[in-house]
Order: C-alpha cells, then structure tokens, then sequence
C-alpha cells in the first residue's frame, strides 16, 4: 500500500534522495572528517539499502525501515537533516511495512531518533530545536494518514476478494447454463432428426404391413411390392439410425435434391396409389439446404400419408434468382393451422429459420394444404 498518487509516486525517489538525502551529505561537508565520513558512509548505505530492498521488489521490507531508522539517528546525534530525512521518508515507512502495526512502529522509532538529542538538549535545560515540533507533527499527520491508508487498502482487498467470488461463481452458473442450453438444444436436434427420418420411416413401415397383410391373398404381386417398399424403407431408417449415432455425413443426401425428391415422390405413389405430379428443376445447393429441403419434403408427404386423405400431390422445386423454392400442395382434407399439434410444422418452421429460410403454410378444412419452403442459396463446395 502506497501513501502517494500513481503519478507522484513515480517521482518520489527523486525528492527522496534531493529532500532527504543531499541535505545531510551537504551539510556535513563543513563537520570534522571522522563526522563528515559517518554522514556519508551511513547515507550511502542507506541508498544501496533502498535500491537493494524497495526498488528491487523484495518481500520482506523490514532491513529497510531498520536501516533507515538507524541513519536518521545517526544523523540526529552527528549532523543536522535528521528531521528532514525522517519527514521525507514517512511514506516509506508505512508504504513498505508489512502492515499498520508494523509500519506505526517504525515510523514511531524513527520520530524518536529524530528528537532524541533535542529532546535530551531540552531536558538539560536547554531549548527545543526546531526540528523537533516538525518531526512530532509530521509522525502525527503521517500516522492519521497511514492508518486512514491501510484501512482503506485492506476494505478495497475485502471487498475484491468478494467480488472474485462472486465473479467465479457467476462464471460457475454461467458454465453450467450454457451446458444445460447445449444440451437442451442437442435433445431438441435429436428429437427432431428422429421425428423427421426413424418415427416417419417406422410409420410408413406399420403402414405398409398391415396393407401387405390385407393384400397377401386377393393380389400376392401388390403384397410384393408392399414387402419390397417395407424392405427399402427399413434399410434406409438403419442408415440414417448410423448417421444419427455416429455424426458421419448424411449418405443419402449425397444426391441431387431433385434427385431425392424424385424418389420421395415415387414411393409415395407407389406406397399409396396417390397420384404424385412432379416439376422439378437441377437446382445445386449446398448440403445444409439441401438437407433442410429433403426434411421438410418427407415430413409433408408423412404428413399427406398419413392424415390428408389426399388423392392428388403436386411436387414443384424451382430456383428464382439467389433461392430456391419447394412447393408441396395436396387436395387432401386439410386442417386448421392454429389447431395443429405434433412436432412436424415446427420442427420444418426452425429448419428454414437457422438457415435464414421461411416456411408457409397455407390451409384450412377441407381445402387442401399447401407448404412452401424457401431458402437461399448456398453453392456447393466441391460438389456438382
């Protein structure tokens, strides 16, 4: 703890040692030479003392303060500028100690040194020097100050360590929020991956079942080709059932999306009997949208599959400038939108929405449903 400003303190070795230590040194020069030699030797020990301990760093700042109390009376007893030096060094002793106690001590040794002789002087009838009132007044002012000091030091030290509590513990909930949201975000991904690709496969293959199970007999060939889609359906809920566990890229958006909407639209017709009209045109994007597409295609023919009723689905992908658009309209029973329930629409609505898209929905009872995606464009990077 300092007594002096941050910019003053800079400075306080140079008025150190033109205040408190040339003062003595010029005064012996005119003592005898056993005197003027003490002097010296004693301010220059002093010195190297300050540069060895203070300036240097060191931890243990007492040889300092025992140093300098020594020099101050030294001095008092050989020559004139005890006083001086005592009153200059005052922010030394209670800057460089080890705490108030410590640094009161010192400075109070050191006020002794300094009116020791004058005090002796006046106590055999002699008069008080000058001095004297100037070191009591100065050990007064520097003690109120140092005190003041301290205290102030050791509220400023409490009440940082209270707040590097409290920041660590902030620090503390603020990890453990982001782990929860992190995980809370990872269950909502994972719930919709398995809602859009093993719950919509593992539906259609229940579908298909049971349709297989009433064809076996009156049309063994339809009951074929039922078993077949059942088959094929499987195996792709097994691949994506890999990719969910494992992270690894999607394999089967590794196509075009034409390409997978075309094979959408065909098992759909074939799995149903619907009749599927598709417009699609080559459309590169990259594998994000291309992905967020194919999602919201399968969850809105599930969608038709399964509640619509709808004889008729059109398909229609086009590109206008910088996006691209996928149309799906069928002329099932539809809904009303405000009273939909299920994960479906929202999970396609967030889809389009972390990759900067829009989802439409447009339908109401009995006439139908019309869903509309639309993304920007993001070319391919070392893809056709």
């Amino acid at each position: 703890m300092s007594l002096l400003p941050t910019d003053l303190g800079r400075w306080y070795p140079v008025l150190w040692v033109l205040f408190g230590l040339a003062p003595p040194v010029i005064g012996a020069t005119n003592e005898p030479a056993g005197v003027r030699a003490t002097v010296w030797v004693a301010v220059v020990v002093l010195g190297l003392t300050y540069v060895g301990v203070v300036r240097s760093g060191s931890a243990a700042r007492w040889p300092f303060s025992a140093v300098l109390t020594a020099v101050i009376g030294t001095l008092a007893v050989l020559s004139a500028g005890a006083e001086a030096l005592f009153v200059v060094s005052l922010p030394l002793y209670w800057s460089e100690s080890a705490g108030t106690r410590s640094s009161l001590a010192w400075s109070a040794a050191g006020a002794l040194m300094a009116v020791g002789p004058g005090i002796g002087s006046w106590w055999g009838g002699g008069y008080v020097p000058l001095g004297t009132p100037v070191v009591v007044a100065g050990f007064l002012a520097g003690a109120g100050l140092g005190v003041w000091g301290h205290r102030l030091a050791a509220h400023a030290a409490r009440r940082a360590d209270r707040l590097d509590r409290e920041l660590a513990s902030t620090q503390r909930e603020l990890a453990e929020t982001h782990q929860r949201q992190g995980a809370a975000e990872e269950r909502e991904r994972l719930s919709r991956e398995i809602h859009d690709t093993l719950a919509q496969g593992l539906a259609s293959i229940i579908a298909l079942a049971a349709a297989a199970r009433t064809a076996v007999q009156p049309d063994p060939g339809s009951a074929e080709r039922r078993l077949d889609s059942i088959e094929a359906t499987a195996r792709e809920n097994l691949a994506e059932a890999r990719v969910l566990v494992t992270g690894a890229e999607e394999g089967a958006t590794q196509a075009s999306i034409s390409q997978l909407l075309r094979l959408a639209a065909e098992r759909l017709a074939a799995d149903t009997g619907i009749d599927v009209h598709i417009d699609l045109t080559e459309v590169p994007i990259g594998r994000a949208e291309r992905l967020a597409l194919l999602r919201c295609s399968q969850e809105s023919l599930a969608n038709v599959r399964r509640h619509s009723g709808a004889s008729t689905v059109s398909i229609t992908l086009t590109a206008d400038g910088d996006r691209v658009d996928l149309e799906i309209v069928d002329d099932g029973r539809g809904f009303a939108i405000t009273e939909a329930e299920g994960f479906g629409l929202v999970g396609m609505a967030r889809r389009m929405a972390e990759l900067g898209g829009l989802l439409t929905v447009t339908s109401s009872p009995r006439t139908g449903t019309r869903i509309l995606a639309s993304l920007a464009r993001a070319q391919e990077r070392g893809e056709s």
